[in-house]
């Protein structure tokens, strides 16, 4: 039971943390460095900000992988019986390596904002009149994505949260019999 307990605290909190850390620099951190009287200022501070950010990130990845991979091993008896969670569970993990991969898209496209940083911004994520065609699309992308991955990774949380609703007694007993 205490193995349960750690992979499923190791898979949500990676998970809250995600959710939390996207919405924080979407709404706290990248609406602050747009306050910042030096318009260069406004990439570099958020740029700064986001690769702090960073290895908080990864290790909530690493920890959300290892902590899927334990709840899958856990409860493969009751994924084989029960209908809808294989679905739930493919339909997760699907949206999680998206939401991944477009995190990382997003640290890539924030590490050319910040080298770009000197050209100045009316946002984190807005480029100011004749900014760079390079800056521009860089901060359109992540004007998008900033949205994106807190969506993604809330709905990591909820397909979990549903997944704890299959597994109340009532649930798991009707999957075992009716197959």
């Amino acid at each position: 039971m205490a193995g349960n307990t750690l992979v499923r605290s190791l898979h949500d909190l990676s998970a809250a943390a995600w959710f939390g850390g996207s919405l924080m620099g979407a709404v706290g951190l990248n609406g602050a460095a747009a306050e910042a009287k030096d318009p260069t200022e406004r990439t570099r501070l958020s740029t700064v900000g986001w690769a702090r950010w960073t290895p908080v990130q990864i290790a909530a990845f690493g920890a959300h992988a290892v902590g899927g991979i334990g709840l899958i091993a856990a409860n493969k008896g009751r994924l084989a019986g029960q209908p809808g969670a294989v679905a739930n569970t493919v339909i997760k993990s699907a949206i999680t390596v998206i939401g991944m991969t477009a995190s990382l898209y997003s640290g890539m496209l924030g590490k050319k904002v910040g080298e770009l940083s000197q050209h100045g911004a009316v946002g984190a994520t807005e480029p100011k009149p004749g900014a760079p065609e390079e800056l521009a699309k860089a901060q359109k992308q992540l004007k998008t994505l900033q949205w994106i991955l807190p969506a993604l990774s809330g709905a990591v949380i909820v397909l979990g949260a549903q997944q704890g609703e299959q597994q109340r007694p009532k649930n798991v007993l009707s999957g075992l019999f009716n197959r």
